[in-house]
């Protein structure tokens, strides 16, 4: 039990209200000093309203809620509408049915758009993996694609468990921006022959070496014509569109420069190739025992497991820089790198379980979610929810749009990819940086996206090697007759031993040399068995010097 002491000589007043008309001269002062201090407390509340300082009381739940469900509704139909050309594009690009795209934006919505980890981007088909998800169709069938991906999300699942998204950090930008580059090279050498309604040969080399032979069939050809005057208008119209800034804000330039086509198209009735619309319960096709048992024939596990590795990693990179980007554009919470990847897992799970395309967080509907003004993660699930309401009640609406537009959707989007603004500053300021760029975007254009982008990685790692292993001798008494002190320093690895072992042969050979090892912070194998090798040789029958130098042999 607590007990208090009172100090003698004050007095406690028990807080006794006094009774009606009686009352003391310290209780009138009591009063008087009460009332005065509320005047002035009341005259600076007064003077801070006036001037606009005063404080606003905190906004409740219910207060606050209706602007950001306001804000979140025009948000998500902003996003709908940058996302419908976007999916459609990319669905028929990948060799696809359309609608599969759609799918994969409604999951997007709706499932990635309820877990935890980044509360206001956005996910859906991507530009990025058209190309590998094109590849994977024409060599394994469409049936086979929900395994591919459904492998994919469960391999992202595992990985966001193990607490590995935050490790996707690490991956050098230089290679990114090179496979986002090699990505944008190979989807505009494919899209240019859908831009004139022609079929692109195959793989990207050989989309590069049929150019001149496209060029001379669309000049002989008015139907081509007719295909890329509509492609070059939507071009025109996705350039110029965004400079009208008043307008942009209300409606994005995909859905303005595939709408003019439409109507364009409709109204003139041109002879230009169009969408081809199944339905959507149609194209939804889970895959089936005959298709893993495709996937698992001799001879082609290895290719799967590439396949695999290539949509796992590529997705989940793209995801997770978006995410970084996308932290960067709002002040609220920032991203939980693991738990994004396991949304992104658990999205990819579902769309592999209906044969959809496969899913990454997308930068462009996510700056658009976040421009918008969306507040929470309501945006993006009520724009999966507008996505379903259109493929399900207007699914006819599909089959008026030129192939051609959305080509030059494409185009576009390939464009932005390829790091046309910053390749000259980043060439003056990190020129390694802009050859592991270079040589990852030339690697995915010449052989395919997964080794592209593991030639990316393995150069990055040569030059972040070459980088760190600088070492330089310190040489002193050269002048005088005495012995040559040399101080190595630095980190002495393999790729710095031919320039150090010149610079060793280099010094007087009639001369004794004390060579110092303790200024080096890494010493590898090769280096330690070259320089005991030198010292040997210096210290043999034929050497000059007789002076033991320190033995560094292992």
């Amino acid at each position: 039990m607590r007990r208090f002491r009172v100090r003698r000589g004050r007095s406690v007043q028990p807080s006794i209200s006094p009774q009606p008309g009686s009352s003391s001269p310290r209780d009138a002062s009591s009063r008087r000093e009460t009332l005065s201090r509320r005047d002035v407390a009341a005259s600076h509340e007064g003077r801070e309203v006036r001037e606009g300082r005063a404080a606003r009381p905190a906004r409740s739940g219910r207060a606050g809620r209706p602007r950001h469900v306001r804000a979140d509704v025009t948000a998500s139909v902003v996003v709908f509408l940058v996302a419908v050309p976007l999916c459609v594009g990319v669905a028929v690009a990948s060799g696809v049915p359309a609608e599969l795209g759609l799918v994969t934006g409604i999951v997007g919505g709706l499932l990635t758009g309820l877990l935890p980890g980044s509360s206001l981007q956005v996910s859906g088909p991507a530009a990025g993996l058209t190309v590998l998800v094109y590849e994977a169709v024409q060599e394994y069938g469409l049936g086979a694609l929900g395994v591919l991906v459904l492998s994919a999300g469960v391999l992202q699942l595992v990985m966001g468990a193990l607490r590995l998204g935050r490790w996707f950090r690490a991956i050098s930008v230089a290679v990114v921006q090179g496979m986002l580059a090699g990505i944008g090279l190979v989807l505009i050498a494919g899209q240019v022959y859908a831009l004139v309604d022609a079929k692109a040969p195959g793989n990207g080399p050989a989309n590069l070496g049929g150019l001149p032979d496209l060029a001379v069939d669309t000049i002989g050809s008015d139907p081509a014509l007719v295909a890329l005057g509509v492609g070059a208008s939507t071009l025109a119209v996705l350039v110029l569109w965004p400079k009208w800034r008043r307008a942009a804000r209300v409606l994005p330039a995909p859905l303005v420069a595939v709408a003019l086509a439409t109507v364009a198209v409709a109204v003139l009735d041109l002879p230009v190739a169009r969408v081809e619309v199944s339905g959507l319960l149609e194209v939804v096709q889970p895959p089936g025992g005959a298709d893993v048992a495709r996937l698992v024939e001799a001879g082609a596990v290895a290719g799967v497991l590439g396949t695999v590795l290539a949509f796992t990693l590529i997705a989940s990179a793209e995801s997770l820089f978006s995410a970084a980007a996308v932290d960067r554009l709002h002040d609220g919470p920032k991203t939980d790198y693991d738990k994004e990847l396991m949304a992104q897992g658990a999205g990819n799970t579902v769309c592999g379980l209906l044969g959809a395309l496969p899913m990454t967080a997308v930068i462009v509907r996510s700056a658009a979610n976040v421009q918008a003004g969306a507040r929470t993660k309501a945006s993006r699930v009520l724009h999966g929810v507008w996505l379903l309401v259109f493929a399900a009640a207007f699914p006819a609406a599909l089959g008026i749009v030129p192939i051609a537009a959305l080509a030059a959707v494409l185009v576009h989007a390939g464009w932005k990819l390829l790091p046309v603004r910053t390749w000259r500053p980043l060439w003056r300021e990190h020129r390694g940086e802009a050859v592991v760029l270079a040589a990852t975007a030339v690697a995915i254009v010449a052989t395919n996206m997964f080794e592209g982008v593991l030639l990316g990685l393995l150069l990055a790692v040569a030059k972040s090697a070459w980088e760190t292993s600088q070492v330089h001798l310190e040489v002193t008494g050269l002048e005088g007759s005495g012995a040559i002190r040399v101080r190595a320093v630095g980190h002495a690895t393999f790729l710095r031993l031919p320039k150090l072992l010149d610079q060793l042969e280099a010094l007087p050979r009639d001369r004794e040399i004390e060579l110092d090892l303790s200024g080096l912070r890494h010493l590898d194998h090769a280096c330690a068995a070259a320089l005991g090798n030198w010292e040997e040789q210096r210290r043999g029958p034929d050497g000059t010097a007789r002076r033991t130098t320190p033995s560094v042999a292992p």
